[in-house]
């Protein structure tokens, strides 16, 4: 066992990884100029403004800024990054065990299965991309009009005064999403494969860890402090993370000999491993998601006339965009339940697509003690919610994790700091997709490497 890197000098030798290495990188570049078109008709005066105020430090226009690359913050036309398209990737997902003739299609013909759901989550991805571009603008304004009494982008799609600007705005972003979401699909084809839309996410986070570490340094009372904090978590952050997404539970099974001439080799011993954390980075991203609703539907009813109509939705809007930070601790503890629960469900729709009890028993293996077919299924179904709860606690602590930090700041007195846990946004739910898609980029190239005669490898053997 040990470590080798000389493969990287066969990155350049080899035509064919060079040019998916040089298109991927300036796909990457093209997304993030793409990031810096503004939205026509933003007032960009009073959008700084709003930023500097405390109203706009939420979480989650942060956690929309986070998976964008800081796009919300600048009103991007790419605001919205390719979330939406993830967001449909997720509801197919979780519609295929649920109705029976999607599931019977995708069992039939896994090929012409992965086709179909490729189409249908771009169908979907438009009129996902569409209400989050609506709710983005409601939820910024009504911030805006809390924080410094203006709004950034005048919206009504029904006002005659604003309606042809409104339109313009909305098919502009929506067309922005699917722009960068063909950027992500280019660079799978003809980049790195299968990393387009990781990368996309990776090139936005990636980008706005300078500017979190300048924000950290802006007080001057509380820099070094926040400092040495954000680089501990960091440090610590990753080892976890590396250490929970290379968790594996080794299940024992036994493989059929095989038949040479006249001869039965002795059956096989070998393991079946399970992950811990089977979802990834999907709980964390749907939770947020169904979070989202509540604010986005109460974003239309805070200019109500109706004092106690605005009031009641002002506050729900408040709430589900945790504008409140450490005191508003109710919507983190849902938040954290909530991760938990759907890094349950997301693992069980997705181990029980696997059909392991089916799979192994077409093979002859069987695991010691246990029946073959519908008991094995049985079997592993409770050994994978076993470990799933070590990967659910480690996703929702993930997730809660900047208000954690914010708690123990505050009871240190460092309340200013307390305020500046936007970082940790960056520091914990961030790093769990840079490091996924950096050792999944170093997966890619290893394999791409092998492909073309170069046995040396990047990773650690």
């Amino acid at each position: 066992m040990k470590s080798t890197f000389s493969g990287w000098r066969y990155l350049w030798k080899s035509e064919d990884i060079r040019s998916k290495l040089l298109i991927t990188f300036l796909l990457l570049i093209i997304f993030r100029l793409a990031a810096n078109v503004p939205v026509p008709g933003v007032n960009h005066e009073i959008l700084k403004a709003f930023l500097n105020s405390t109203s706009g430090q939420g979480n989650l226009l942060g956690f929309l800024d986070l998976l964008s690359g800081g796009t919300v913050s600048n009103f991007s036309l790419l605001s919205m990054g390719v979330y939406p398209y993830i967001t449909a990737q997720i509801i197919l997902q979780l519609l295929i065990p649920i109705i029976p003739s999607l599931q019977k299609r995708i069992q039939d013909d896994p090929r012409e299965g992965r086709r179909w759901q490729e189409k249908w989550t771009y169908y979907l991805a438009v009129p996902m991309a569409a209400l989050s571009a609506i709710g983005q603008i409601n939820i910024f304004n009504s911030l805006s009009i809390q924080g410094i009494g203006q709004e950034i982008l005048p919206f009504g799609l029904t006002d005659p005064a604003t309606a042809l600007q409104s339109w313009t705005v909305l098919i502009a972003m929506t067309a922005g999403t699917m722009f960068a979401i063909w950027l992500g699909e280019l660079i799978s084809e003809y980049g790195i494969r299968g990393q387009g839309l990781s990368l996309i996410i990776f090139a936005g986070i990636v980008s706005q860890i300078p500017s979190q570490f300048v924000s950290l340094l802006a007080d001057e009372q509380t820099r070094w402090i926040m400092l040495a904090l954000a680089l501990i978590i960091i440090v610590v952050t990753v080892l976890v993370i590396v250490y929970i997404q290379q968790g594996r539970r080794n299940v024992p099974v036994m493989y059929p000999g095989r038949r040479m001439g006249n001869r039965m080799s002795m059956p096989v011993k070998g393991t079946l491993p399970l992950m811990v954390n089977l979802s990834g980075m999907i709980p964390l991203i749907f939770a947020s998601a169904i979070l989202q609703f509540p604010a986005i539907i109460a974003s239309w009813f805070v200019r109500s006339e109706n004092i106690a109509v605005r009031d009641f939705f002002l506050g729900v809007q408040n709430f589900f965009s945790a504008t409140g930070g450490t005191s508003n601790w109710g919507y983190w503890v849902i938040y954290f339940f909530m991760v938990v629960i759907f890094t349950f469900f997301y693992t069980s729709v997705m181990f029980d697509q696997q059909n392991y009890g089916d799979n192994l028993k077409k093979m002859g293996a069987s695991i010691p003690g246990v029946h073959t077919g519908a008991p094995t299924q049985k079997y592993l179904s409770t050994v994978q919610r076993r470990i799933t709860l070590v990967g659910a606690v480690f996703l929702g602590v993930i997730a809660i994790l900047p208000f954690l930090i914010g708690l123990l700041l505050s009871s240190f007195g460092l309340s200013s700091a307390a305020n500046q846990t936007g970082i940790f946004l960056i520091t914990s739910s961030g790093l769990l997709i840079v490091v996924g898609v950096v050792r999944d980029t170093f997966q890619n190239i290893d394999a791409e490497l092998k492909l073309h005669g170069y046995q040396e490898s990047l990773l650690v053997r």
